[in-house]
């Protein structure tokens, strides 16, 4: 309703501001690189990228109903502001957490890798370099799927239009990306024909999103083997896929997606048999490792 109160009535209270909330973790924490890979998987439509302003925005799912946070990050601290349900933003901030991985322990890191030979110096480079994670397993998932096999800008492209015909509303205009059951009930021919992929993409989505809304859990905490299993059982993900989730959407600290090209390629486009040979000095922390080769090649 617009227009000025009627007379002897009270105007409408402002609504209160969204509350910024100060996350702490261990220092140091590498901004920069983190910043720059968010602004380059970034889903148009559901996140806004400002690296120079060390701020970035996005819409997240939550109890009651989408949520939008906006991070601003230092090598001290995080702030959020939380444009959330008072009663969700506990969950917002815990998945802040790990969609940043701000309970890492630097120190530890590199006990592990800061003596190995081709990690050191990228160790000694970016101090405190973090495992960017998700906040939401099956947009994470989703999004994988529309990478397979074609650019990342292309995979953008392709995200943001399922945003557009399938998402919600979330605040501040941005839009929530769209549950499991909106795709899982999509039609393939529909799907295809909105986002502009093959229909054999449109039925990997499709099959995926049954799944998730079926009860596949791709959140941290789950036994990566065995979501591993049961989503190499789908039409259409394969290694790469499976493994890159593991890293990104359930948290595993050793996942290790052998098959990536851009991970081949620093390491000098090994087959992948031998990249997992190469590994194994790294465990238990093989994604901090995978992190730092990507990060030298691809985003700083």
């Amino acid at each position: 309703m617009t227009g000025t109160p009627a007379t002897g009535g009270t105007a409408a209270a402002a609504p209160a501001p969204a509350p910024v909330l100060r996350l702490a973790l261990r220092p140091p924490f590498a901004v920069a690189p983190v910043l720059a890979a968010l602004a380059a998987h970034a889903v148009p439509g559901v996140e806004l990228a400002d690296p120079a302003a060390a701020r970035h925005t996005r819409s997240v799912p939550a109890p009651h109903g989408p949520a939008v946070v906006a991070v601003h990050l230092t090598a001290e601290h995080v702030d959020a502001t939380v444009h959330a349900h008072p009663a969700d933003e506990a969950a917002v901030v815990a998945l802040v957490r790990r969609w940043l991985d701000l309970d890492a322990d630097p120190a530890a890191v590199a006990a592990v890798l800061g003596a190995d030979p081709l990690l050191g110096p990228l160790v000694a480079a970016r101090p405190g370099l973090r495992v960017l994670g998700h906040v939401d397993g099956f947009e994470a998932a989703a999004v994988t799927v529309l990478g397979q096999q074609v650019s990342l800008a292309a995979a953008r492209t392709f995200a943001g239009r399922l945003v557009a015909a399938y998402g919600g509303p979330a605040p501040l205009g941005l839009r929530a990306f769209p549950r499991p059951a909106v795709i899982a009930a999509a039609a393939p021919e529909e799907l295809r024909a909105a986002v502009g992929i093959t229909g054999a993409r449109a039925r990997t989505l499709i099959a995926l999103a049954v799944a998730c809304a079926d009860g596949l859990d791709l959140r941290p905490g789950q036994d990566p083997a065995e979501v591993r299993r049961r989503l190499l059982a789908l039409p259409g993900i394969g290694p790469w896929t499976a493994d890159y989730l593991a890293l990104r959407a359930l948290g595993d600290r050793d996942a290790l997606p052998a098959t990536d090209l851009v991970l081949r390629r620093a390491l000098g486009n090994p087959p992948a048999a031998d990249v997992v040979g190469q590994a194994e000095r790294w465990r238990p922390l093989r994604a901090y490792a995978v992190t730092h080769l990507w990060t030298a090649q691809a985003y700083l």
